[in-house]
């Protein structure tokens, strides 16, 4: 019997340093964990490993370690700013800045003790900015808001060539809508475009309405716009540039816009045709945005590629859900909060609506009769505020949601009163297949992975690496979400 030894290779001679480069960094890549920051535990410790092993892996390493940076605290980010500074090599191979999980909390010190210690200042930010000049998506966040001031926003919007994403979430200070409209003005006498292909604003609320009427025209290549909550106009959304071609668009809680303005922008505007995801959702305690001749006006008009639509506080009335079920045939998340639907109405997107419940007007013409049908695409469905939808509804033999044959569907968003007695009644939920979930403001029931039909599985393309169902907010980057825009996007 022969033992064999194992082969040895002279450095640099190995089979896997022998790979092209592309397919080696593509190998290397595989061990980047795409996992949140967690405290100080370690994060690559593989590729860190890689570091050591030799000069041809140490080269493909730091290219996959480099691409895309998180900082979660200010010392993490003083650490890599005198690494890079020392470096400047380095630099060029950043790709990603990602700020969205920043935060002082942990650190045993206050916001005001953190802007002490000088670690992260408007300073620094723009000095890291001038470090990458390849870099391409920078996310950032409310806590750094008072952070980013004029220099580091003209940093982004002009001095950075290759950028296409940039995230501002939630930024509100007084001294970031001061410094966002001193560097926008300066675009207004400049007849520039602007790189930027996905913008992110949402909760963004303070910045005034000739923000938008200044800087959307100049983004002729936008694919991703979240503008929930902000003062963003009619005029302003019409000024996006023919050349766009939206696929996110996120209008909700926009109390400066009107349905009818709304309407006509996604139904003549070119760079609307092509939609995969729609937030027009409005809190009905301050604001409606579609009224029933918006509704009837729009669903129609609504583009086949559409995944994801929000119509949570629409007036939408029982007469409208012939309107809604073709959308049900292409659509994976709808929410219809507060609308005015039966148990019926909603039981028809699922199964064939009998003549006698039909909310239809008139009888069906013998064309529209005749059509087969065909299965919905649901997985997820917003019923909150909805009076017909209660515990003994969803219990009732007359409704069908719960049942197997409803599948795809898995998700259904409730109010807190619905979810309340749902989590009492343990035993009927285990015995339909169902369970009830929270997380922050906003509650589920959700079919049991084990039951029928349960656990399609969450992971779509237009989500960006979003797994749940029901996001509120747009990503501008691909990635596991977390931090404050898992916050924005699924809790509240």
């Amino acid at each position: 019997m022969t033992v064999e030894t194992p082969k040895t290779f002279a450095p640099g001679e190995s089979p896997l340093e022998k790979l092209p480069v592309e397919v080696l960094d593509e190998v290397i890549a595989q061990l980047a964990l795409d996992s949140q920051p967690s405290a100080y535990a370690p994060r690559n410790v593989d590729l860190i490993s890689c570091l050591l092993t030799s000069r041809t892996i140490h080269v493909a390493t730091i290219n996959t370690l480099y691409s895309h940076i998180t900082i979660p605290h200010s010392s993490i980010f003083s650490k890599y700013l005198t690494h890079v500074a020392e470096y400047p090599g380095l630099g060029t191979i950043v790709k990603r800045l990602d700020l969205s999980h920043f935060t002082s909390i942990g650190l045993g010190r206050s916001r005001q003790v953190n802007s002490e210690v000088q670690n992260m200042t408007s300073k620094t930010l723009h000095r890291c900015l001038e470090l990458t000049p390849a870099i391409q998506e920078v996310l950032l966040q409310e806590n750094l808001d008072d952070d980013i001031d004029e220099n580091v926003l003209c940093k982004l919007f002009y001095g950075l060539p290759k950028l296409r994403a940039v995230d501002f979430c939630a930024s509100s200070s007084k001294p970031f809508a001061e410094s966002f409209t001193s560097a926008v003005t300066g675009l207004v006498d400049v007849p520039i475009n602007l790189g930027i292909r996905r913008l992110g604003l949402h909760e963004c609320f303070t910045l005034p309405s000739t923000v938008f009427e200044t800087l959307l025209p100049r983004l002729p290549y936008l694919t991703h716009l979240d503008v929930s909550h902000t003062r963003i106009t009619d005029n302003a959304l019409a000024s996006i540039p023919e050349s766009a071609s939206l696929s996110h668009l996120n209008l909700g809680r926009c109390t400066q816009i009107s349905g009818r303005g709304v309407v006509d922008f996604l139904t003549d505007h070119p760079a609307a045709k092509s939609l995969v995801y729609l937030n027009l959702s409005c809190d009905i305690a301050r604001y409606r945005l579609l009224w029933e001749p918006d509704v009837e006006r729009l669903l129609p008009a609504l583009p086949t590629t559409l995944r994801s639509l929000n119509l949570n506080g629409a007036k939408i009335r029982r007469w409208h859900a012939p309107l809604l079920l073709p959308l049900t045939k292409h659509l994976e998340e709808l929410s219809l909060a507060s609308a005015d639907l039966s148990v019926q109405d909603i039981n028809s997107f699922f199964r064939p609506a009998s003549p006698s419940t039909s909310p239809v007007h008139e009888p069906a013409g013998p064309e529209e009769s005749s059509q087969p049908w065909i299965s919905p695409t649901l997985h997820y469905l917003d019923l909150s505020s909805i009076p017909a939808v209660t515990q003994s509804s969803l219990f009732s033999t007359s409704c069908t949601l719960l049942s197997p044959s409803t599948s795809p569907l898995e998700v259904i968003e409730l109010g807190d009163k619905a979810i309340s007695s749902l989590r009492e009644c343990r035993n009927t939920n285990k015995r339909l297949g169902w369970v009830v979930k929270e997380l922050g403001r906003r509650g589920w029931y959700v079919r049991d992975s084990n039951a029928a039909g349960g656990n399609q599985g969450g992971r779509r393309s237009w989500k960006m690496g979003a797994m749940w169902w029901g996001m509120r907010k747009c990503p501008v980057a691909w990635g596991e979400v977390g931090g404050l825009y898992g916050h924005y996007m699924f809790k509240k």
